[in-house]
This record gives C-alpha cells, structure tokens and sequence, in this order.
C-alpha cells in the first residue's frame, strides 16, 4: 500500500513538473532548428542564436533590461532588508499596518499598480519618462514588498536575543546590525534579489506605462515582437526564452549548493 501511494505520488510530481517546464522545453528544442512556426521540426541549426546575439537591436534591448533589472534589484534589496529589519523590531501595534500595506502590491493586479504609479509620477507630479526614473519607481515599488516577503521568515526563525546580546558584548546598533543581524539573513537577501531581477524581467504592465518611449524591456520588446516583427526576430525570441530559462536554473542551483555542502 505504501509503495502505491509513493508511486502514485512520484507521478503526480512528474505529471506537475512536465506540466510546469514542457512549454520551456518545446521553445529550447525549437530554438536549434530553423523552423519557423512550432509544429514543423526542420533541420538542426544555431541561426536562431546568431541573430540573437548579433543583432544590435535584440543585443542593445538585453543589456539595457539586465542592467535595469540589477539596478532595481540593488534598491529593492537595500530597501526591503531595511524595512523588514525594522518592521520586525517595531512594536506590534506598528507593524502591523506597514505589513498590511505590504501585501497590497503582491495581491493586486499588475496593470493597477502599473497605471497608479503612472498617473502619480508622470500626472501628478509631472515626471518626464525619459529620464527613466517613473520606470525605476515603479518597478522597486513592485520589487520591494516581495523583497520584505523573503526577508521575514529568516527574522523569525533567527534567535531574536542575539542583536541585544550583542549589544550587551559592546557592539553599536550597527556594528551588531552588519555583524550579527544581516549574516543570518544572507539567504533570505539572496532569494529577494533574485525574485527583483525576475519580476524586473517578466513585468509588462508597470513598464510599458512608465519606460521611455525610445527603450523596451525583454517584455515589452516581446510582446511588441508578436504583432508584426520579423520572422528572424521572433524565432531568435525562442532562443532568448531558452538562454533565460538556463541562467535561472543555473542560479536556483549555485544558490542552493552551498546548503547541500553544509548539510542543511
């Protein structure tokens, strides 16, 4: 009876993860033909990731979303560890409305945090698109509550006597806070890092309605692709899909490698 349920359920994982990764896998095997359209497999070709990384325009539109996604996801790091630092240290009748608050981006739509903070920044307070900074603020308002999210398990499950026992030892606030306070959270920092370099990557809505008009994300660019781009431009897409894919896989492992060397 046993053996069935382990099985049963060894099946269903499988059934949920080829669920999950087999459109992945479908573009990454479409990637090296030079089909164009999915349901006709041709010959085996890397076309696909020449014009890739040898078109200017896809090239140009890569860096500018990476290095984007690195600069949000520095201030969003920086402002979620701080705020759910302090946060957790608050009083209870504190805390709880900024948690509360917290929540609102996660649960709501995309497309209304993207048009609040459009009309905020560009209406209300007239900020100019071109100077990248609505795009910015918008997306490390989206960033950051994800950030705070990753940040606050690690707080609870940190012995919370250890900041005042190292204070007691003579540490600063600080001194304690960099020494003590911010090593046992390097997982929980790591985890919102890379969660504000995936949502920089996949958000359409807020960027769309905030970034310049002469600068697309990978999103945006990708969306614009599909109506009416070059059939070299699209399929070269499947590859950026696949080159993606891989780099985040290749992160999720080094990020958890280090835990199965220590044996936790």
């Amino acid at each position: 009876m046993r053996q069935k349920y382990l099985l049963g359920k060894n099946i269903w994982i499988l059934m949920v993860l080829l669920f999950l990764y087999f459109p992945i896998l479908l573009l990454a095997v479409y990637s090296f033909t030079d089909s164009t359209m999915i349901g006709s497999i041709r010959s085996f070709s890397i076309e696909n990731y020449k014009v890739l990384f040898m078109t200017s325009e896809l090239r140009d539109m890569i860096v500018g979303t990476v290095l984007l996604a690195l600069f949000v996801a520095v201030i969003s790091t920086i402002l979620g560890t701080l705020g759910a630092i302090g946060f957790f240290y608050s009083k209870k009748r504190t805390r709880r409305p900024f948690e509360f608050m917290n929540q609102i981006p996660v649960v709501n739509a995309d497309v209304v945090t993207g048009f609040s903070v459009c009309v905020l920044l560009i209406v209300f307070f007239g900020m100019d698109k071109s100077s990248f900074l609505p795009l910015i603020v918008g997306l490390v308002t989206l960033s950051v509550p994800f950030v705070y999210l990753s940040i606050v398990p690690r707080l609870k499950q940190m012995d919370p006597e250890l900041y005042e026992a190292a204070l007691d030892l003579g540490y600063t606030p600080g001194g304690a806070l960099i020494k003590i306070v911010i090593p046992q959270l390097l997982s929980g920092i790591a985890a919102g890092f890379m969660m504000s370099i995936t949502l920089t990557l996949d958000d359409y809505f807020i960027s769309t309605y905030t970034k310049p008009a002469t600068f697309d994300t990978i999103s945006t660019y990708v969306v614009n692709a599909t109506k009416g781009a070059q059939t070299d431009i699209k399929t070269a897409l499947w590859a950026l899909s696949t080159v993606i894919f891989l780099c985040v896989a290749v992160s999720v492992i080094l990020m958890n490698f280090p835990k199965k060397k220590g044996g936790i």
